[in-house]
């Protein structure tokens, strides 16, 4: 679809109608603004899309900005795991900024404000502070402290900022309307005092601005014409635009929020601090384990940066908060991966079958088809030899016509090579199926054009001969929990829901031409589903995680339910 036919969304109506009235083209400009007290999730990423989306469309610049207003929480390992994220996705950012910038100018406007009588040194604990606030129905009461001379209130805060008071026994609020609708604009807290190293600034600082304070200043600053957030911040709008109203010229340009509903994802959590839980409590193994939501997570597990980006495409931006199925992030990796991923030979459930008529000792390298989607991936080479690896699932000593498997005197097609004929069994003391004897046609061999080769069976089968076969620890990744929205029962905490299968480890035999296989590499096993090479991966010992199946399987489970 062309960009002139695509329908615009409603952020692009409000830029266009924005570009009709008072803005120019050449001063639009977007930010992403994470804050760094965690690693961006797959919500993040539908941000991402959107601001960077918005830079592309109007050749407009786009900042990546660190909110990093709270050292208490923030660390440098999440800023720079921030920018791998945004850089993997496929986007460029103009300029690298940090709300830690504009400490000193955000202090410097505070003061302003106290000398304009629009701030005050309140000296009430928190949970005063909380008590006098009001409801939604009642107008809050004012502090006792709300009329402190500008003097007092100047003398405080510099006080405050030269670190003379101990944590909490003082916060500087904005003197806005104790009795406003609107509760967020009830005298809120611009400063706290924090005395906490912070990542950048280290111990020059001992108080910290609010996000309400730094957000729209930030903005100004770095002259952002559309600060885009999430449908939380909505009531935060009236208070945005007035701390704008304190600081803004008219010679500049005055930036508007607008906001925009979240994209929860089914049968996973979303919430930092639920996900810090889940790394704290070992339910995973840290920020980047497959089975978290996190970008990091889902490109170790072997999703692709233009799988996230059509996913993200699709749903949308829209005004109403919903839940998507994870199903359609799946689809999304498997669309991709079906065009890129090299079809190999994997089993990871191996049942033993001998070749009774092939010559013992014997090897033969045949063709094999790396993407019959991709003509240029070409082709490799596959060892067969008299004994092969195929999955115990793939054998039934008896079965219905509906079983297009193997089976006691059925035939089958080994994919690649030769049909097969299962003649016998063996068993070992508790009656488990150990080994297949079979015989093989030798004139059917794929691709040899003989009229035995072009003779129809109806199954095939993925297989691996045992003398060339390489190990490999894989590892089978499933969704983190069994519940659509864990985070959604009040009676129940959202770790009662965690899938005890979310991750089965088990030894895989693959063809020989993945003994090379880097990081990062992505494979389809066949009949198996996607697949790629771990970190933890080492020349001696290979590990691949699972990224989704061939097929939803969790469609059938529910379907059955």
């Amino acid at each position: 679809m062309s960009e002139e036919a695509r329908s615009l969304n409603f952020i692009e109506h409000i830029v266009e109608d924005d570009l009709k009235n008072d803005y120019k083209k050449e001063e639009l400009r977007f930010r992403f603004p994470p804050e760094p007290n965690g690693y961006l999730h797959i919500g993040h990423a539908s941000s991402i899309c959107l601001n960077f989306g918005l830079g592309l469309r109007y050749n407009a610049p786009v900042n990546l900005r660190f909110d990093d207003t709270n050292p208490a929480k923030e660390e440098k390992e999440y800023v720079e795991a921030i920018k791998k994220d945004v850089s993997w996705l496929g986007f460029e950012w103009d300029t690298e900024c940090y709300a830690s910038d504009y400490f000193q100018q955000l202090y410097d406007w505070a003061v302003i404000l106290i000398k304009n009588g629009k701030a005050y040194v309140d000296s009430q604990s928190s949970e005063d502070i909380a008590n006098q606030k009001g409801t939604p129905t009642e107008p809050g009461k004012e502090s006792p402290y709300r009329n402190r001379s500008v003097e007092e209130n100047l003398e405080l805060f510099e006080g405050m900022k030269n670190g003379e008071f101990k944590d909490g026994a003082h916060v500087l609020r904005a003197k806005i309307n104790m009795a406003s609708s609107n509760m967020l604009m009830r005298d809120p807290v611009m400063y706290r005092i924090l005395h906490k190293p912070h990542h950048r600034t280290n111990t020059d600082w001992c108080i910290y601005p609010m996000y309400d304070w730094t957000h729209g200043e930030s903005d100004y600053i770095e002259q952002v014409s559309h600060s885009l957030c999430t449908l939380e911040f909505l009531p935060h709008r009236e208070l945005y635009d007035w701390f704008l109203d304190q600081v803004v010229s008219s010679d500049k340009l005055r930036p508007k929020q607008r906001e925009f509903a979240r994209r929860n994802l089914s049968h996973t959590v979303v919430s930092k601090r639920k996900l810090l839980q889940l790394v704290e409590k070992g339910v995973v193994e840290g920020w980047d384990d497959p089975r978290m939501p996190t970008i990091s997570g889902l490109r170790r597990r072997g999703f692709t940066p233009e799988s996230i980006r059509n996913f993200a495409d699709t749903i949308g931006i829209a005004k109403r908060d919903n839940v998507v199925d994870v199903s359609l992030l799946d689809f999304y990796v498997r669309e991709h991966l079906n065009k890129i991923a090299p079809r190999v030979m994997a089993v990871l459930n191996p049942l033993k079958v001998v070749i009774t008529n092939y010559e013992e000792g014997k090897e033969e390298w045949l063709d094999a088809e790396n993407n019959p989607e991709d003509e240029s991936a070409g082709s490799r080479k596959v060892p067969f030899s008299r004994e092969i690896y195929i999955e115990q699932e793939d054998f039934r000593e008896e079965a219905n016509r509906k079983f297009f498997r193997l089976k006691l005197g059925g035939e089958v097609r080994l994919k690649n090579g030769y049909i097969i004929k299962a003649e016998s069994c063996s068993k070992d003391d508790n009656g488990h199926i150990v080994e297949v004897q079979c015989t093989y046609d030798p004139k059917s061999k794929s691709g040899s054009g003989t009229e035995e080769s072009l003779r129809k069976v109806k199954g095939t089968l993925h297989w691996v001969s045992i003398p060339h076969a390489i190990t490999a620890e894989v590892r089978l990744y499933d969704r983190l929990f069994t519940d659509a929205t864990p985070d959604s029962h009040k009676e129940k905490d959202f770790m009662d829901f965690v899938n005890p299968d979310s991750l089965e480890k088990v030894t895989g035999y693959l063809e020989p031409s993945l003994r090379d296989a880097k990081i990062g590499e992505q494979v389809q096993f066949q009949r198996m589903g996607y697949f790629n090479v771990d970190k933890d991966s080492t020349p001696e010992h290979l590990v691949f995680n699972r990224t989704v199946t061939l097929r939803d399987t969790w469609a059938k489970l529910e379907q059955k339910e």
